[in-house]
């Protein structure tokens, strides 16, 4: 019983250890100074009235002259002398076939055409002494007509055999394939070995310095697009800007769903660097067509833009004075200001600039 007694007595002292040392850590905590409110430069977003003179396309590099190097034959691909990348000049071998075969083919030919040489000289010969004996009243005119019109056969069949020679060059020809161009090997879709079959490309070569931007325009905006009109280009991976003048619109958009490709020449300055499938932001002013928009629309500095990994963002300020991360998405760039399409609307606040780091849900004080 005193060792039950006992224990009880060092329950009690302990609980009232652990109860003032927990009143002291809370008395602590307390004390503890708060976080002071970040100074800022509050602004209320107000919508603005601007003109909507251009067009903003999105555009790709391609090469204004390409060629798919295939054959017409099946065979195997006995040589491969280029990879992608490679420069070739006009006439390079690029490609050879087996082509057996077709040498077969070529023999027989070369033999159907000797054959047919020697009976049409036997059969010439016939015609001349029939002839003479014609004259000689020893041949009627039935004989002589015969052995004409067997010569003539012949004849028919000599140039039947030297016709089939011909397809066959032709076909041997296709065999060794050489570069219509000087270019560059921009794809690659075989390697030696392979077999090749008529119509499948095995190389795609590009002509060196032939490039040009190729936009996509919808039904809706093909009206605004004038043969020679100048187009503003930007290539944001080479951090570059220039002008680009329309040279070609497609007159349909049945196989290309619904879409109207146009080509846009580029100068010739500007085309160091350019390299297919560049993605490019073309503006297409509306003045091509004589007319102007004016929308209304929410503009705020570009500086007060918050940039991480692909999105875009603004601090809102909120009723109890704190920092709101808010992701927008954004528009056309005017001058130093930048319009949000959506996520913050007209008449809100946000932060124009700040003393010191933010956070979402950080306390905040407005400038004095």
């Amino acid at each position: 019983m005193r060792l039950t007694i006992k224990t009880l007595q060092l329950t009690v002292v302990a609980s009232t250890v652990f109860i003032m040392t927990s009143c002291s850590s809370k008395k602590d905590t307390s004390a503890e100074p708060e976080v002071a409110a970040a100074p800022v430069g509050v602004v209320v977003a107000l919508p603005k009235t601007i003109k909507d003179n251009s067009m903003e396309l999105s555009g790709q590099v391609v090469a204004a002259v390409t060629a798919n190097i295939s054959t017409r034959i099946m065979g195997t691909v006995s040589q491969l002398t280029v990879k992608v990348g490679d420069v070739v000049q006009k006439g390079q071998v690029l490609v050879k076939i087996t082509h057996d075969d077709i040498s077969s083919k070529k023999g027989q030919t070369e033999a159907m055409i000797a054959e047919a040489e020697a009976a049409c000289k036997n059969a010439e010969k016939d015609v001349e002494r029939f002839k003479n004996l014609y004259k000689q009243q020893s041949a009627t005119a039935k004989e002589v007509e015969n052995v004409t019109l067997q010569f003539q056969s012949m004849k028919a069949k000599l140039e039947a055999a030297k016709q089939m020679r011909n397809e066959v060059d032709a076909n041997l020809a296709y065999t060794t394939l050489t570069a219509p161009f000087a270019g560059v090997v921009s794809q690659k879709f075989m390697e030696a070995g392979g077999l090749a079959n008529p119509g499948m490309p095995i190389l795609t070569i590009e002509q060196s310095g032939s490039v040009e931007i190729a936009v996509n325009v919808p039904e809706s905006e093909i009206q605004s697009i004038k043969m020679n009109g100048v187009a503003s280009v930007v290539i944001k991976s080479l951090d570059k800007k220039f002008n680009a003048t329309v040279k070609q619109i497609a007159p349909s958009s049945q196989f290309t769903g619904g879409q109207y490709v146009i080509k846009l020449e580029v100068p010739e300055k500007e085309k160091a660097g350019l390299h297919s499938g560049m993605y490019a932001n073309v503006a297409i002013p509306l003045e091509m067509k004589g007319t102007n928009k004016s929308t209304d629309a929410v503009l705020v500095p570009v500086s007060s833009i918050l940039y991480k990994d692909q999105l875009t963002g603004i601090y809102a300020v909120s009723k109890n004075h704190t920092a709101l991360l808010r992701w927008v998405r954004l528009g056309k760039i005017s001058g130093d200001e930048v319009e949000v399409l959506s996520g913050l609307a007209a008449d809100e606040q946000f932060v124009l600039s700040a003393d010191g780091k933010l956070f979402n849900g950080s306390a905040i004080t407005e400038k004095k």
